[in-house]
């Protein structure tokens, strides 16, 4: 194995860490004279690169603001599901959040548009959209709640199918497939389109459902597959990349004011910073992860993902959700992803 570079993170490193870094060894050391100190929670596994490159970000925003900000990171859903965490972000219960766009779209519908099924073909055009137009109106839309974006979006990557099962590798074989799915509108409407049976269950709860076949298979990028082990419950993995999915790391707004200027300032400067590292360390994963789930038993299958868009083309599923995102919107994602339909 090649050596990695600095501050990189390592495919291998990240598998062996996922079964052998304790829960709180992530957790940053008690805060001593701070002026303001916040959590930050997340629902990913210690070793996932949001958590490596979240802690690296407060790290360096401790030692900006000569430690008037002391932020404690709250990994793997310690302080609730997804669904309540947002719900204590909104209340101010916990300070910063890092948040799916597939979650977040229960609160802000606007945000699930870029779990258009099929909608990104690679990096280039998911980066166009966020980083541009798309990213700016679904930020305008945030700030109208409780909470603000508090810094460029993170990556969660594209999301495959694995299956205890059945193999997916057709259209067809989604028929009457019961799948694990976020509690996420588009991403439940994507599955019903394409003929299978999605269940809503939130993250934290999905390894005992696939564990005990309360359904049959799931869908997420591979760093959470690798980092949450599922490869341990599932033994298939098609290749369908059909949903593109980021992070947002949100703020309450009340508690994201109180802080001074400078220190407002440096927080967006350093997550942006993290984000940067956190975007090129799932890119790199998503690539080489293949070999090292399959070395753990998981067996990829590659689709057409042509044949699945072209399935979903054929039903009102892109003509629904446009409506209900609008023109405004559906213009935003089509400037980036090319026309859909």
């Amino acid at each position: 194995m090649t050596a990695s570079k600095p501050g990189s993170i390592s495919r291998r490193s990240l598998l062996m860490a996922a079964t052998t870094v304790p829960l709180c060894g992530i957790l940053t050391r008690p805060a001593s004279a701070a002026e303001f100190v916040y959590k930050f929670a997340t629902g990913q596994d210690p070793t996932h690169p949001v958590n490596i490159r979240a802690q690296e970000a407060i790290d360096r925003i401790r030692e900006a603001t000569s430690g008037r900000l002391e932020i404690r990171l709250f990994p793997a859903n310690q302080l609730g599901s997804d669904t309540e965490l947002l719900t204590q972000v909104r209340s101010g219960g916990v300070e910063f959040f890092n948040q799916s766009s597939s979650i977040l779209a229960t609160l802000v519908p606007s945000a699930g548009i870029v779990n258009t099924g099929f909608a990104f073909a690679d990096y280039d055009s998911v980066w166009k959209a966020m980083d541009g137009d798309l990213g700016t109106y679904i930020r305008t839309q945030i700030s109208k709640t409780p909470i603000m974006a508090v810094s460029k979006a993170w990556d969660n990557g594209f999301r495959q199918v694995t299956s205890s099962g059945r193999e997916v590798r057709t259209p067809d074989d989604l028929k009457n497939f019961q799948i694990r799915v976020p509690p996420a509108p588009l991403l439940t409407s994507l599955f019903k389109a394409l003929g299978a049976g999605p269940t809503p269950i939130n993250f934290n709860e999905v390894y005992s459902a696939l564990q005990t076949k309360v359904v049959d298979g799931q869908e997420n990028p591979l760093p959470i597959i690798a980092t949450a082990r599922l490869y341990e419950v599932q033994s298939t993995c098609s290749l369908t990349g059909h949903v593109w999915d980021g992070y947002w790391i949100l703020g309450n707004k009340r508690a994201f004011e109180r802080l001074p200027k400078d220190v407002q300032e440096i927080v967006t400067r350093e997550l942006d910073r993290s984000a940067a590292d956190q975007r090129a360390d799932i890119a790199k994963l998503s690539q080489s992860l293949r070999a090292d789930l399959s070395a753990k038993g998981l067996k990829f299958i590659d689709v057409d993902r042509t044949a699945f868009r072209q399935a979903l083309s054929k039903t009102s599923f892109y003509a629904d959700w446009k409506g209900k995102f609008g023109e405004e919107a559906w213009s935003q994602l089509e400037k980036a992803a090319g026309q859909l339909s």
